[in-house]
């Protein structure tokens, strides 16, 4: 990703925020944001604005890394045809897993959330850390900021990723 500049910005609130700029050809991403903080089981939504010039966005791909259990599989969201110039949108992560019970308090996560065009260029990533922390106020008690704030902010897709607590399989050591 030669000449690609990234910057990330965190605010103390209960956001994660990060803009950034691209010169390549390849898909830039103008905007992203999500909460920094999560209670497990919580609805995220990760915000995102794009552009290609030449049109060719085909899909986003969002990845996450866990501390103790590994980077899980990419989960992609394709991209309908009236968004592959620009969109302006979100995606939706409910971070209840079918395969464990709970997530262990405080547990930090790492999403990257990318977008490919129907060539495989990447563009700028956008790294978003997040722990798991009981007691947070619900997404739908904040506001977003801009430019998510005005205008039409709509479902891109959902995040298909089941995290696992391997903290349970050590429960009886």
């Amino acid at each position: 990703m030669s000449g690609v500049v990234v910057a990330l910005l965190l605010f103390s609130g209960p956001y994660g925020w990060a803009q950034s700029q691209s010169g390549s050809k390849a898909p830039v991403i103008t905007h992203a944001f999500t909460r920094d903080k999560i209670a497990y089981g919580g609805i995220l939504k990760v915000y995102i604005e794009a552009e290609d010039a030449e049109g060719k966005m085909m899909k986003i791909a969002t990845v996450v890394d866990q501390a103790g259990a590994g980077r899980y599989p990419t989960s992609w969201v394709y991209l309908k045809p009236v968004d592959r110039k620009h969109f302006k949108g979100y995606l939706q992560w409910n971070t209840y897993s079918s395969k464990t019970p709970y997530v262990s308090e405080w547990t930090p996560i790492t999403l990257r959330v990318s977008v490919l065009d129907k060539f495989g260029n990447e563009s700028n990533v956008f790294a978003f850390p997040i722990t798991f922390e009981s007691g947070v106020k619900p997404a739908s008690s904040y506001r977003v900021p801009p430019p998510f704030d005005e205008g039409d902010v709509k479902k891109l897709g959902t995040i298909d990723i089941e995290l696992m607590d391997f903290t349970i399989l050590r429960d009886g050591d």
